[in-house]
């Protein structure tokens, strides 16, 4: 099958009140856990790949990994652009044949936000691409920590209502990334906190007050750091402190039912892989064959994956809708 577009993917979300994972590709071993789950699952995805990505993989082997997952899948992939921070790289992703891109000027003023993002889209809709934005500010590391053009931030600024719509009606750009408590990384929360589902209903009622529709919205951040994989890590060596904590996977269910068509998973992936790593290495430690490593951790990845889909985003079984 070939890649696909967001527009209907989004649609047919919308209907059946369920959110496509969105999930974040860095080598083979994720693309292959993520791809194999969904097939099994019968269920849509969407691929990302973020700034840090690109530089540590080499766009020519993501595009041509890829390649090998659409030949192999009958199930619908689109590939999208996490967190573009320029509109010469969206643009590049773009003439590469990325069916999605996302544009986050979100660090900007309103207007310049605007004005960015309002390039993107003229540009993406000419070539038959969809163009995901972000109004507001999250919390914690952005395209990926540590990378050169991330940053992270310790302040967030939860997207308003009004804005929202302003936004949506000058960029034209077909999804909102929004701000309602949750932040990128797998220390989210001090203690026991929750998302602003209030706000998100908000958010989406002004939007189709508007005359907007059933329009999509996006949740960032949105991996739940499960406890049993931060104590695993911990059990074998890793060093996560006890203030690790995610978004709760009750609440991206509320937010999947009000209209969060699209749900970005990306930390949990990091600390299955990691776990499993961790856990070979510390009951073999003479094991240097790469394959008795990344196998366990592309069958752990596989594990959440496929938890993700069927039980929180409950996109299982709809990849032919």
């Amino acid at each position: 099958m070939p890649l696909t577009h967001t527009r209907d993917l989004f649609a047919k979300a919308l209907r059946g009140k369920y959110a496509l994972g969105a999930f974040n590709v860095n080598n083979m071993e994720l693309l292959q856990a993520i791809i194999e789950a969904c097939e099994e699952e019968k269920a849509p995805v969407m691929l990302q790949i973020s700034k840090g990505a690109r530089q540590y993989a080499n766009p020519v082997y993501l595009k041509k990994l890829i390649e090998a997952a659409v030949s192999l899948s009958n199930v619908p992939i689109a590939v999208h652009l996490d967190h573009g921070d320029t509109y010469d790289l969206c643009k590049q992703c773009i003439d590469e044949g990325f069916t999605s891109v996302m544009i986050d000027a979100s660090h900007e003023p309103f207007a310049k936000n605007v004005e960015i993002t309002k390039k993107v889209v003229e540009y993406a809709h000419k070539h038959n691409c969809v163009v995901e934005s972000e109004l507001g500010h999250l919390v914690g590391a952005q395209f990926d920590e540590g990378e050169e053009g991330g940053a992270h931030s310790t302040s967030g600024h939860y997207t308003e209502p009004d804005e929202a719509v302003s936004f949506v009606k000058e960029t034209g750009c077909d999804s909102l990334a929004v701000a309602i408590g949750n932040s990128h990384g797998a220390y989210k929360f001090k203690g026991t906190q929750h998302l602003d589902l209030e706000r998100l209903k908000l958010i989406k009622k002004a939007l189709l007050d508007a005359g907007l529709g059933d329009y999509p919205l996006v949740l960032h951040g949105a991996s739940s750091v499960p406890k049993d994989l931060a104590d695993e890590i911990n059990k074998y060596g890793g060093k996560l402190g006890a203030d690790t904590a995610g978004v709760p996977e009750a609440d991206i269910e509320i937010a999947r039912r009000v209209g969060c068509t699209k749900v970005n998973i990306d930390t949990d992936l990091r600390l299955a892989m990691t776990a499993a790593i961790r856990k070979v290495f510390a009951e073999n430690p003479k094991e240097f064959d790469p394959r008795k490593f990344l196998g366990p951790a592309r069958t752990k990845v596989k594990e959440l994956v496929r938890h993700k889909i069927k039980d929180v985003l409950c996109c299982a079984g709809h990849a032919f809708d």
